[in-house]
């Protein structure tokens, strides 16, 4: 219980020899687990010098052929690692009479090891910078302490999203991670700086201060709803616990206000300095059995009529929506057009085997959906291109008693971090996607059959 206080508490202050033991032991034991589960499911050497390397040049040559589920899987474990690491250098850098902000530096790369050996060797102050005790809540000037706390954080919003978007043009993690993350310090910070407020109060300033980030995107047409609705719940989870540190370092710390400041400005720069990473592939496989033979199915996979209006819930809120599918040519070279509700594909063949395999690239994709906005035309930059197909392939194979399995793959890119967060709703909308076509094809071929 003792180690668990030190490592997920607040309250324990960090000296210099906690903070050495505690790091390289947990250093050690991430580096096996992370040696062994990359060695399982890649058969590849997972050396120390790779914590170095970028997300991105990690995909491209250690981590390649990694299945989504695996990253996801390596993410979550890397989150009560970076707790501990995080909050033991704010009550270290507090125990060495450093400012607590120093801590931020932990998120940055190279930065963070840099911090980590100079708060290793930094002796105790004499007066350290971190109370045991905090002082108990109290109910006095709440609204004004937490309307001072979100209209701080709000400052933060605005240039880090017209930076990252506008200038950088990179959805990065500064943006998705270090913008809410500095939302929930700083709102928390400042709501707990003269009084002490509970945690859940804390909390619920953060999330007010979230959602009126979210509004203002909205409201000034930066951003439509059902992207906002995506990106919120990562949002609140990375906000609250930016909150609860924040909420930490103003009632053991002894931050004066212009500190606070400095600190706010963490997110921009972030954002500014971070290098944009590359989009890994991936695929999406959907198949159906058809009562006909392939030459008949054939015939609809190539092109087919328009399809039935669409009454899946995820094409009514606005995801685009396959219409009908005409080819211009035959064999490789033809162009196919696949017409969605928001434009058309366009798809020159790359493979033609007559009843067996089409085959075909997408140089030019239509925006992914209509966002949902009281303003006409709502364009984000995140729906030209960040979300992108880059190939597409039907596959027939003959069955018994005259029938064919159709598959359907899509291989696609999301230019957008964290990845293993936004595939999984660009993996859900590829296979509704393909779930719609392939039906269609099914029924349009099996009727020719009868």
């Amino acid at each position: 219980m003792r180690w668990l206080r030190l490592w997920f508490g607040f309250s324990e202050p960090v000296n210099r020899r906690a903070y050495v033991v505690s790091g390289a032991g947990l250093l050690l034991f991430k580096y096996a687990a992370d040696a062994a589960l990359v060695w399982t499911y890649s058969g590849r050497l997972w050396s120390p010098a790779n914590y170095l390397r970028s997300v991105s040049l990690l995909r491209e040559r250690v981590l390649l052929g990694v299945s989504p589920g695996v990253m996801l899987a390596l993410a979550l474990w890397t989150l009560p690692f970076l707790w501990i690491g995080f909050g033991m250098s704010v009550r270290r850098a507090a125990d060495a009479g450093r400012s607590a902000w120093w801590a931020l530096l932990f998120f940055v790369p190279v930065l963070n090891y840099v911090l980590m050996v100079t708060l290793s060797l930094l002796p105790t102050a004499a007066v350290p910078e971190w109370r045991r005790t905090a002082p108990v809540p109290v109910m006095s000037d709440r609204l004004k302490s937490g309307l001072l706390g979100i209209a701080a954080s709000l400052a933060i919003t605005i240039p880090s999203v017209l930076i990252g978007v506008y200038l950088k043009k990179s959805y990065s993690a500064g943006l998705f991670l270090g913008t809410p993350f500095s939302i929930g310090y700083i709102s928390a910070h400042v709501f707990n700086h003269r009084h002490g407020r509970t945690v859940g109060q804390t909390i619920e300033v953060v999330l007010i201060a979230l959602g009126l980030a979210a509004a203002a995107l909205f409201l000034f047409a930066a951003e439509g709803a059902f992207c906002l609705a995506l990106a919120f719940p990562l949002a609140a989870f990375v906000g609250v616990c930016g909150g609860l540190f924040g909420r930490a370092i103003a009632l053991h710390g002894a931050e004066p206000p212009y500190r606070t400041g400095m600190a706010a400005a963490f997110a921009p720069l972030l954002v500014l300095a971070e290098p944009r990473a590359s989009a890994p592939a991936h695929e999406v496989l959907s198949v159906v059995e058809i009562a006909a033979r392939p030459d008949v199915v054939w015939r609809h996979v190539v092109s087919f009529a328009d399809l039935p209006r669409p009454g899946e819930w995820l094409f009514r809120i606005g995801v685009a929506a396959p219409v009908r599918a005409r080819m211009d040519g035959t064999g490789v070279g033809a162009v196919r057009y696949c017409d969605f509700t928001t434009g058309s594909f366009v798809e020159p063949v790359t493979a033609w085997e007559e009843n067996r395999v089409l085959a075909f690239d997408i140089v030019r994709q239509a925006p992914p959906l209509r966002e949902w906005s009281p303003y006409r035309d709502v364009n984000p930059p995140h729906l030209d291109g960040y979300f992108r197909a880059t190939h597409g392939e039907f596959r027939l194979t003959p069955l018994p008693d005259g029938r064919t399995r159709l598959e359907g793959r899509t291989t696609y890119a999301v230019a957008m971090f964290p990845q293993s967060y936004w595939t999984l709703p660009a993996g859900r909308i590829i296979a509704a996607i393909h779930t719609r076509v392939l039906r269609h094809i099914k029924v349009l071929a099996e009727e020719e059959h009868r």
